[in-house]
């Protein structure tokens, strides 16, 4: 049974095609969803026009460096952070030549790298159980500018909704507990933290993503998704407003 497992994936692998465990960290991270959903992210940032090019950065929760590239290939001197044993050692083989770090989110520890020009939390602040804790952190982390992306829950106050989650999971809470604030409420303590606030005029070409935050009935996605560029310099970007609008438009 052996000899024949290893003839079958020698000859997937000559058709184009890779044989997996099914606890295999590709399958978590590289299935349709998240494959279609990093591009979409990606391609917004991009969208934005802000200069990243040579700064430094910090990445935290990265799973196994999917948009970690984006620096990269920008010429950015990144420190890559993750919590999950299984993520790290995949990072470490994947970026051989990049700072790879542990970073437990829950319980954040200073970084002798710090402060970066930019810290990048994409899909993170979600799957805490103390969000108020790590933007405190970031913050405190960055130099210039916060790019955040997360979940959230449609709502006008300023609360959070607490979610629990598998704890197994390599992409989900390492400490089984969630949480989906509202945009009030990650707007609210992003101005405390930083000088400047901004909201990206568009969203990604992803139905996770809501263009209309007045009509949640409209929402048909389990997931809502918003993103926030924080700054302690003032960006002057036309891709960018100052006001938490209701309504946005997507990325070209």
């Amino acid at each position: 049974m052996d000899s024949f497992k290893i003839i079958a994936r020698k000859v997937a692998g000559k058709l184009g095609f890779d044989i997996v465990r099914k606890n295999n960290l590709i399958l978590n991270f590289h299935n349709n969803y998240y494959l279609r959903h990093t591009a979409r992210r990606l391609e917004h940032l991009s969208s934005l026009r802000i200069p990243v090019a040579g700064m430094t950065v910090l990445e935290v929760g990265a799973g196994i460096g999917d948009l970690s590239h984006y620096y990269i290939d920008r010429r950015c001197k990144i420190t890559i952070t993750e919590a999950r044993l299984e993520n790290l050692q995949y990072l470490k083989k994947r970026f051989p030549d990049e700072n790879i770090q542990y970073l437990n989110m829950e319980s954040p520890s200073y970084l002798k790298e710090a402060p970066f020009d930019i810290v990048h939390c994409y899909g993170l602040i979600y799957h805490l159980s103390n969000p108020e804790q790590a933007l405190q952190f970031l913050s405190s982390c960055c130099k210039k500018m916060l790019f955040l992306s997360t979940c959230v829950s449609f709502a006008n106050s300023n609360i959070i909704n607490w979610v629990t989650e598998n704890q197994s999971s390599l992409t989900q809470a390492i400490s089984g507990t969630g949480c989906l604030p509202t945009r009030p409420w990650v707007f609210k303590k992003l101005s405390k933290l930083f000088k400047y606030v901004y909201i990206p005029k568009t969203q990604p070409n992803h139905e996770e993503f809501p263009i209309d935050w007045t009509a949640p009935e409209m929402h048909r996605a389990n997931l809502s998704r918003a993103i926030f560029i924080s700054s302690n310099i003032r960006i002057d970007n036309v891709m960018l407003t100052e006001a938490l609008i209701d309504h946005q438009t997507r990325s070209a």
